[in-house]
């Protein structure tokens, strides 16, 4: 069936004198329902994850809406419908002549192990808890507030830890402290570490683990995450080791660190700038400042792909309105970019900046007196 529009119009409008590309409408169009399906499908991929879908599918392979449904404890016409909907959003392969839907191998890493790099539910988690608070944000945009971090749901908090995760747990001990200058050897040897914006203490912990002789101090403005660092300590055998304190970037405790850690958080601050001479006056003088940032170029076109697409939208809706909702609210957003982030730690009081490290998401940046 062939649909077309009536682009005739009774308004006056900047449109009414340009010739309208039929085509190009169209193709806009169809963009744009892709782009409803891709909305919806971020909520089916949450929902797969907390049903234990994929990780049934994972080690079972080719199954029928009967056959998941039964294993997972779930009603039939819910997965029935959300297997037909990750066939046609091709994250599964489904068999007509069978009637089952297998989930491919290569799939099955990204949806099911969490500590693959590659793993994708906790993006989506986060993506999704980031979208039920539009409406805030809507009202925010109007009246130039802010909307903070602690006031989101906890799919935000928990996805957001379980998207940066993976990338901390591969990257982390094994090639970001390495490429910093000196750091490592005293790590080993016993350093004192401030993990600034903590959240969860995932990266403290890991870094806790690797080095027994170090000691750290994360800190968290939002309470709840701290709580949740505290057990997490303690389940890994590192409270010991690490201490879990509430205050913000500019107010976290301490003096004469060897090194201090922010990892995607400078950019949320409200005041990244106070942070920054906060830092100044709590690192050694031989002391390292690691800032582990959102991959971006210094301007919009260098931007202009997916990963900067993802982390405009999460700028939009969750970053920017978290630094508005701060003191100052600066609101670098989240591509801010190197020479952005360089402007911050030079205000602060440092002279050294170098970028030591780079994923598909992230920026790694040394920062020295």
């Amino acid at each position: 069936m062939t649909s077309t529009i009536d682009t005739t119009t009774t308004t006056t409008s900047p449109v009414d004198t340009a010739p309208i590309d039929t085509d190009k409408l169209m193709g806009f169009v169809f963009k744009a329902v892709d782009e409803v399906g891709a909305a919806l499908g971020a909520a089916l991929v949450v929902v797969g994850d907390k049903l234990g879908y994929y990780r049934d599918l994972a080690e079972h392979g080719a199954t029928s809406p009967s056959e998941l449904a039964a294993r997972t404890a779930t009603a039939e016409p819910y997965a029935r419908e959300w297997l037909a909907a990750q066939a046609a959003g091709a994250y599964l392969e489904y068999d007509p002549a069978s009637g089952t839907y297998t989930l491919p191998a290569e799939h099955a890493i990204a949806l099911t192990v969490e500590d693959s790099p590659a793993f994708l539910p906790g993006l989506f988690q986060l993506a999704l808890g980031t979208l039920h608070d539009t409406e805030h944000i809507v009202e925010a945009a109007r009246n130039g507030a802010g909307y903070g971090w602690g006031e989101h749901g906890s799919d935000v908090h928990l996805g957001c830890e379980r998207f940066f995760r993976p990338g901390y747990h591969a990257n982390l001990v094994s090639t970001w402290l390495p490429a910093l200058q000196d750091v490592v050897p005293k790590l080993e040897t016993g350093a004192l570490v401030a993990d600034v914006g903590c959240g969860h203490g995932a990266s403290t912990i890991l870094m806790a683990k690797a080095f027994p002789k170090s000691r750290f101090v994360g800190s968290d403005v939002h309470a709840a995450s701290i709580e949740i660092a505290r057990e997490r300590a303690a389940e890994a055998g590192v409270a010991d080791q690490v201490t879990f304190e509430v205050a913000s970037a500019q107010t976290f405790s301490g003096d004469g660190y060897h090194l201090v850690t922010m990892f995607d958080c400078l950019h949320d601050m409200g005041d990244p700038v106070g942070a920054a001479r906060r830092v100044r006056d709590a690192v050694a003088e031989d002391g390292t400042w690691m800032v582990v940032e959102p991959r971006a170029a210094d301007r919009v076109e260098g931007n202009l792909n997916p990963v900067g697409r993802l982390y405009y939208g999460f700028s939009t809706l969750l970053c920017t309105p978290n630094s508005l909702s701060q003191d100052v609210g600066l609101a670098l957003g989240t591509q801010a970019g190197p020479a952005r982030i360089r402007d911050v730690t030079t205000a602060g009081g440092f002279s050294g900046f170098r970028t030591v490290a780079e994923t598909p998401f992230n920026l790694v940046f040394e920062v020295t007196p």
